[in-house]
């Protein structure tokens, strides 16, 4: 049986890829959607017309992912793809945000996505893909975004090497890197800060994004970078010392830019 594996399946990113691939991917036999929100879960599920399964777990609790690896054994799976979408940010200063909602993001951005990963290898085949949800957060250290910009620095590190450990079995590995997106992220990640008001100007719709980087995991491509104005930030991250950069971004904050 071949699967897709989408995690934060829920609502946004997660919940767009699994809009999408339900419409183009016809060699598919079952969606499985993740997330610890069972109810909007099934409205996901009831929106697709292939057969799904709906996993309400936390991704965070490995002993979530030993009954996940036991179904997959059950059902005889494939996983031809695997989407992980599941993360969350929070905006404001480091020293005034609680110990444990900055552990929190880098278990479930960092832990929880390698643990998933390196769970899901194994039950891949050539062709197989996976695509995990980075950030342009990455590019660059982003102050009053620290832990959050710091951990998908390590989601694009980690899945460009991984796709070229996996090159010899087949399987790519694509690090996706929007800027922000209207989804739901801002009403979590903005509780006790904002973002640049320049951001606002580049918010990116979540199909296109998604439409990006399906068409960019199948050329088999290692990165993911939707929009003009996103695109120039990574070329600029590179060629740019950053100091100079997080100089420009403190002043445009000044100026409430």
């Amino acid at each position: 049986m071949n699967i897709i594996i989408i995690t934060g399946a829920s609502s946004g990113m997660g919940r767009e890829f699994a809009l999408q691939m339900d419409l183009y991917f016809t060699n598919i036999d079952e969606f499985w959607l993740i997330s610890r929100n069972e109810e909007k879960l099934k409205k996901v599920a009831g929106l697709l017309t292939h057969k799904t399964r709906i996993l309400p777990m936390d991704v965070t609790d490995s002993r979530n992912l030993d009954t996940l690896e036991d179904i997959l054994i059950e059902q005889n799976a494939t996983v031809r793809m695997l989407i992980n979408c599941a993360g969350f940010g929070l905006m404001g200063s480091f020293v005034e945000q609680p110990t444990e909602s900055a552990l929190s993001m880098i278990r479930l951005n960092c832990e929880a996505l390698t643990e998933m990963t390196h769970r899901m290898i194994p039950y891949m085949r050539r062709n197989s893909r996976i695509i995990q949800l980075a950030s342009s957060a990455a590019f660059l250290p982003q102050p009053d975004f620290a832990v959050y910009a710091a951990t998908k620095s390590y989601v694009l590190s980690f899945s460009r090497a991984l796709n070229e450990e996996l090159k010899p079995f087949g399987i790519t590995v694509t690090g996706v890197c929007p800027g922000p997106v209207d989804t739901p992220f801002f009403d979590i990640a903005e509780q006790n800060g904002s973002t640049l008001a320049i951001k606002k100007y580049v918010m990116a719709s979540p199909d296109k994004v998604v439409n990006q980087a399906l068409r960019d995991s199948y050329y088999r491509h290692a990165m993911s970078v939707y929009s003009l104005p996103i695109k120039i930030l990574h070329v600029l991250s590179g060629a740019v010392p950053h100091g100079i950069i997080l100089n420009v971004m403190e002043l445009m904050k000044k100026k409430g830019m």
